[in-house]
């Protein structure tokens, strides 16, 4: 009975090539655009590297305000997680980290530029479950200058060699790290990424006794029995322990005083799956993604499976006059509707399975595609987990029934009396149907074009907004404390190539801040004040173009200016700073330090344009402060010569230190990568969905015309014109595009408005989006109609008449 309704199906589908490939076209770009974007989803959503007891480690995590500045990330002190351990019964162990940017590895002869260097405690290898191929999990990591190398770095610097207790050079650092193990490849959607790991210990910094020191990462986990809610309530009683005391040292009051300003300094626990997909909580380890992407990425799949699915319902109702007679027939043979039902879902679920088929070859094509463009490895893996093809076949099928049940239903319900008569059931229902679904084919792909265009527009604002300094012809040196103490002469030497206009050395840069700090202002003891704080010598303000909007910058022939600090103005403005020129700010260190304001610079943009511009503070950097950035700006023109002769200069006073560089403009560009990769994706998914949409419309075309072929033959007859004949076949879809368009802009205008508010910076939604995706919406429609329509309107009206 199976095989014998499988044969009758495929003799079927056979006669119908022109019907099943355009059906199985549509619905097979569809099927393979939901996957593509599922295994991204699945991609993101992946904890398998972690620990099994997962849902007892947490990360700890920030949130204070100060002066009205609230931030929140997931920065700690050194000695928090050990106390935690010692006074917390709920608390069994806890692994500290830091994460480093490009760190330079040497062994003997060769170094490599890593860009994921760790630091953590002995206990990584109980958080993570992150096999250790070679070496002991519990030792590797518990004395000082130790590292544990990834597989594949090891690879790298080694190649042949057992790297097992060999010596190498990490950074700057005097000491040389010994190799004490080798652990395979992290997964690279972890929410940090490392291919090297230094001991903790290793740092300078990890015994500093310091609570208000935050910038390291803190895990801990708990006892079994033990709540986050019970831990976080003992973590506010060490806070007024530890905390306490640094305060009154540091600002001058206590902890209730400082708090009853209406600031605040609290710790919570972080559940270890949230912090991928949580951008609210800073990250230093890596940058979270962000979950609306996810959502909006999902509907996309979403949307262009339902138009492949419409297409196909669409097509095969409008095959359903030329397979009446054939129902009439079976009907009056014996056959029920069931069996009739039975057939034509087989039909539709076989079209799907093939339809499944070229997805997963248009998915191994396309992914090498897709992982380029977003950075990661995503793959198909058809046995592991065993349920991977199962699972795809289910879902074929789930489309066949979803998209042929009403067709099926539509077919097999005729009456066969009034089908051998001519009369094939409720035509005006099915055109209805079809009308329908064609607009909401319509709507989602207005709703996609309209989407990608306002995403474009956001990320080209982004890109070109006037940031408040020259970002232009500048390169930026990283790694300056590799130059020591001559920074300042290795500044002067740079001065006297050609092609640079000037040099500064700084503590950040823009697009890569790294300081927050509290200050009390002179006069102003109940209150204190949080800054992004960046140490800049003279040559700063020049360098970068900025400008100054009240007072003067540093000035080398003022030696008091060395003392001095400057604002922005969104400092004075948030502080109610009346005269800012006669404000003192007490620096937040054990001197309790008095900067004197000397100037207010304009406002620039240090950050991405997600983020509000936060008051901010420049002290100058003295002698000894080597670590940092130094910036050079170029002349016009070509950079090359220029870059040479800095190399050199640059060796000239390293030993054999490779020169980190990058240039301003395109590093900023860096804080727009993840809105880039997914304008791009939209563009292309965008793309798609007009394919299976006008492949339907196509097709849809193409049966109506057939049916009208006598009618266009009078018509012509009668002295109609070509454009009377292509407005006749167009009409209806001019109207039902209105009508699409008129459900899809609310829809687009409320989803934009919202995905806008991630940004602090953005544009302003513009009537033009929303025609041009109408245009280009009906510009495609009537382009796709309009090839059968013409050929239909040219034929000889007497072969046209002979046509039925």
């Amino acid at each position: 009975m199976l095989s014998t309704l499988l044969k009758h199906s495929i003799r079927t589908l056979r006669r119908q090539k022109g019907y099943v490939i355009i059906n199985v076209g549509g619905l097979a770009i569809g099927i393979a655009c939901s996957l593509i974007i599922g295994l991204f989803i699945v991609h993101q959503l992946s904890y398998d590297q972690y620990h099994e007891d997962k849902d007892r480690i947490y990360q700890l995590a920030l949130n204070g305000i100060l002066g009205g500045e609230e931030f929140t990330g997931a920065y700690t002190a050194p000695p928090i997680g050990p106390a935690m351990v010692r006074e917390l019964p709920g608390v069994e162990s806890c692994l500290r980290m830091n994460g480093f940017s490009e760190t330079v590895i040497k062994y003997e002869d060769k170094f490599f530029v890593e860009e994921h260097f760790v630091e953590a405690d002995s206990t990584f290898f109980d958080f993570f479950d992150i096999p250790l191929l070679r070496g002991n999990p519990q030792t590797a990591l518990n004395q000082a200058f130790s590292v544990v190398l990834t597989e594949s770095m090891a690879e790298r610097i080694f190649d042949s060699i057992d790297p097992l207790d060999k010596m190498i050079r990490v950074g700057t650092s005097e000491n040389l790290y010994r190799v004490t193990g080798i652990m395979a490849d992290i997964p690279e959607n972890t929410h940090f990424r490392a291919n090297a790991i230094g001991s903790f210990i290793s740092n300078p910094r990890a015994e500093n006794p310091t609570w208000l020191s935050n910038s390291f990462s803190t895990f801990v986990m708990l006892h079994p029995e033990t709540t986050p809610e019970n831990v976080e309530s003992g973590l506010n009683d060490l806070i007024v322990k530890y905390v306490g005391p640094e305060l009154r040292d540091y600002l001058g009051i206590s902890i209730e005083d400082f708090l009853n300003q209406g600031n605040k300094y609290s710790i919570f626990l972080q559940p270890l799956t949230d912090i991928q997909l949580n951008p609210a909580i800073e990250q230093p380890l890596a940058t979270p993604n962000d979950p609306r992407y996810l959502r909006i990425f999902g509907s996309i799949g979403v949307l262009i499976l339902i138009i492949g699915a419409v297409n196909f319902m669409n097509l095969s109702t409008a095959q359903a006059s030329k397979r009446a007679k054939e129902v009439g027939v079976k009907k009056v043979s014996g056959s029920s509707q069931g069996m009739l039902m039975t057939q034509f879902l087989t039909e539709t679920i076989l079209l799907a399975l093939l339809a499944m088929l070229l997805a997963v070859l248009i998915v191994e094509v396309s992914l090498p595609f897709v992982n380029n463009l977003l950075h990661t490895q995503l793959t198909l893996n058809y046995f592991s987990p065993w349920y991977t093809l199962p699972v795809l076949l289910l879902f074929a099928m789930v489309i066949g029934i979803f998209a042929g049940i009403y067709p099926a239903f539509y077919l097999s319900s005729f009456n066969p009396v009034r089908v051998l008569k001519g009369k094939a059931g409720n035509g005006s229902d099915l055109i209805n149907l079809r009308r329908v679904l064609t607009t909401l084919q319509f709507s989602i792909s207005i709703v996609l074009i309209v989407g990608t265009l306002i995403m474009h527009r956001q990320i080209n604002y982004m890109l070109t907004k006037d940031l408040g300094f020259d970002k232009e012809q500048i390169v930026v040196l990283r790694r300056a404390g590799v130059l020591g103490d001559q920074v300042n002469t290795f500044k002067n030497d740079l001065m006297g190539l050609s092609g640079i206009v000037s040099v500064s050395a700084s503590s950040a840069v823009p697009g890569r801040p790294n300081n927050n700090n509290g200050y009390n202002i002179q006069g102003r003891p109940e209150e204190s004040f949080l800054l992004q704080t960046t140490w800049v010598d003279f040559d700063f303000l020049k360098t970068y173009g900025m400008e100054m909007a009240e007072g003067r910058f540093f000035n080398p022939d003022l030696l008091t200016d060395k003392q001095a600090c400057i604002i922005n103005q969104r400092a004075a403005r948030n502080f109610a700073l009346e005269n800012p020129l006669e404000t003192r700010f007490l620096d937040g260190d054990s001197e309790r330090s008095v900067l004197p304001v000397i100037g207010v610079s304009r406002d620039v943009h240090f950050e991405s344009l997600r983020n509000d511009i936060k008051p901010a503070i420049m002290k100058f950097k003295h002698e000894g402060m080597n670590w940092g950035y130094i910036s050079i700006r170029l002349s016009p023109g070509s950079p090359k010569t220029a870059m040479e002769q800095i190399n050199q200069k640059w060796a000239s006073y390293t030993a054999q230190e490779p020169m980190l560089y990058f240039f301003l403009d395109k590093d900023l560009e860096r804080l727009y990568r993840e809105e880039k990769q997914n304008a791009s994706l939209s563009v292309i998914f965008t793309l798609l969905a007009i394919v299976i949409a006008s492949l339907g419309l196509y097709g849809l075309t193409s049966f109506t015309i057939s049916q009208k072929t006598k009618e266009i033959g009078v018509r012509k007859t009668f002295g109609a014109s070509t454009l009377d004949i292509w407005f006749m076949v167009s009409r209806e879809i001019i109207i039902l595009i209105t009508i699409s368009t008129a459900i899809a802009w609310p829809m687009i205008y409320w989803v934009a408005q919202d995905w806008l508010q991630n940004y602090q910076y953005r544009v302003i939604l513009n009537p033009m989006d929303f025609l041009k995706g109408l245009l280009l919406a009906a510009t495609i429609a009537l382009l796709t109609i309009s090839y059968r329509a013409i050929k239909a309107a040219s034929m000889n009206p007497s072969l046209s008449l002979r046509y039925e």
